[in-house]
């Protein structure tokens, strides 16, 4: 068999395309086929001379054409002596295959690099999993491990942990995964989130955000990691320097005037006594109505004197209403029934049970003047862990009043006047005393007098 070439018509450039032909008799082959590579007829016809060709050396455009013509002539002899069938559509491969192997080879980096861009775009890493996860929060379309959907105020916290996290990332410049949160990411987050002069509870809580979602994936089947769960992976947080309000307070608070104030100020301050009255989250008080509030009879035996003259006396039955307000906690699903106090009732009374509602940062806003107006102004000393370090500062009362001071007020109250721990976490909804511990925020005078008044021995 032979393998030649052959050009066809010059062009006004001065070249000509070249042709392969395909020629033999055992097996019969007669083929002649283009190549798609051109050459000027002189340099084709002396393409082998050296001696005429070494001025040509330096000129890489040609040598890739003499190259890619030898290599064709190569290969198509190599399978003829083979003994392979060799025809028009199977020369044409292996030339094409020869001549676009450049193209072919960029087109495949270009396709493989967009493969693997569109892999890493469509990876579900720990980084996409935390949005994916919060958008749907935020939709309706995930649920608290208890079933409900996410409040307001626990989708807040969840993505101020989340910005800091991400502000991490843009600060190392990458994008972590599931299997890069190890400790040696914990010790660098911690440090980065410490520089920043985060205090510590804030640091404490972001890492425990971090681990929730970990877990949450890892229950979803998205990692097997288990580095999040080394004792060494932990939120470090102190007991917050929370306040909580006198009967002293609540009586200037009550009794302050607002009237020149604008009516939201009125409704906050109403709800902040609901938030005391209940001992709840502003996420459960702020959203009280009529269904909520059931009316319950209770009889009782009653010995009353037969007149008012005589020392005999008789027995009646005296029916007493009870007022009890039951809430599904939004946080927990906890469910607690609450029995109403003559001033929760007259408050509840006062918007026929449909309390409207108030935004959060409204109330706060409101609460914290009316606070400052009925002069809650005593100095409280603050110890906070910013940077690592402690620091302690002195703020006037009113300003840490805000709407989470209801709950520990009544929590704190209903301590202090003998109530059974075990009673308030019923209507608290806390799962353990412990827990409910760190609401009771009563200072050590307060809990003198509370033991005095319980207890003989110090009377």
């Amino acid at each position: 068999m032979a393998v030649t070439f052959v050009l066809g018509s010059t062009s006004k450039d001065g070249v000509a395309p070249i042709k392969v032909r395909v020629q033999g008799t055992n097996p019969p082959v007669n083929v002649l086929q283009s190549t798609g590579l051109f050459m000027a007829p002189n340099i084709f016809k002396r393409r082998n001379e050296e001696a005429y060709m070494s001025k040509y050396r330096r000129n890489e455009e040609l040598q890739k054409v003499i190259d890619l013509i030898e290599e064709i002539r190569r290969k198509l002899q190599g399978m003829y002596d083979a003994g392979e069938t060799l025809n028009r559509e199977i020369v044409h491969e292996v030339v094409s295959n020869i001549t676009n192997r450049e193209q072919k080879e960029q087109k495949d980096a270009e396709d493989e690099k967009k493969r693997i861009e569109e892999e890493r775009a469509n990876k579900i890493t720990f980084s996409k999993f935390i949005d994916s996860y919060i958008k749907e929060a935020r939709e309706g379309n995930r649920s608290t491990v208890h079933g409900k959907k996410y409040a307001s105020y626990s989708l807040t916290n969840i993505n101020q942990a989340i910005t800091k996290f991400h502000e991490f990332e843009e600060f190392k410049g990458c994008e972590y995964d599931f299997e890069d949160i190890n400790l040696d990411f914990y010790y660098q987050f911690q440090n980065f989130l410490t520089s920043r002069n985060y205090a510590l509870n804030t640091v404490g809580k972001t890492i425990n955000w971090i681990k929730t979602f970990m877990s949450f994936a890892e229950s979803e089947g998205l990692h097997t990691n288990p580095a999040y769960r080394d004792k060494r992976f932990k939120g470090v947080r102190v007991d917050a320097d929370s306040i909580y309000l006198t009967n002293e307070d609540l009586n200037k608070l009550r009794e302050v005037d607002i009237s020149d104030m604008a009516m939201g100020y009125t409704l906050a301050r109403d709800k902040f006594f609901i938030g005391v009255w209940t001992a709840q989250r502003v996420s459960d008080y702020n959203n009280i109505n009529k269904d909520d509030v059931k009316v319950y009879k209770e009889q009782h035996i009653k010995e009353v004197l037969v007149s008012p003259d005589s020392n005999e006396t008789r027995s009646i039955i005296v029916e007493d209403e009870v007022t009890v307000l039951n809430i599904t906690q939004q946080k927990t699903g906890a469910k607690v029934s609450i029995p109403c106090s003559p001033e929760l009732k007259a408050i509840l009374e006062k918007y026929d049970y449909n309390v409207p509602h108030l935004a959060d940062q409204k109330i706060n806003e409101y609460i914290k003047e009316i606070a400052k107006r009925a002069g809650l102004d005593d100095s409280i000393r603050i110890e906070k862990v910013v940077g690592g370090k402690k620091k302690v500062e002195y703020t006037p009362k009113w300003k840490l009043v805000h709407t989470h001071t209801a709950r520990r007020t009544g929590a704190t109250l209903m301590y202090l006047s003998g109530m059974d721990l075990f009673d308030i976490m019923k209507i608290t909804g806390h799962t353990s005393p412990a827990s409910l511990k760190k609401y009771i925020k009563a200072d050590e005078l307060d809990v003198a007098q509370k033991i005095v008044k319980k207890y003989e021995y110090f009377r």
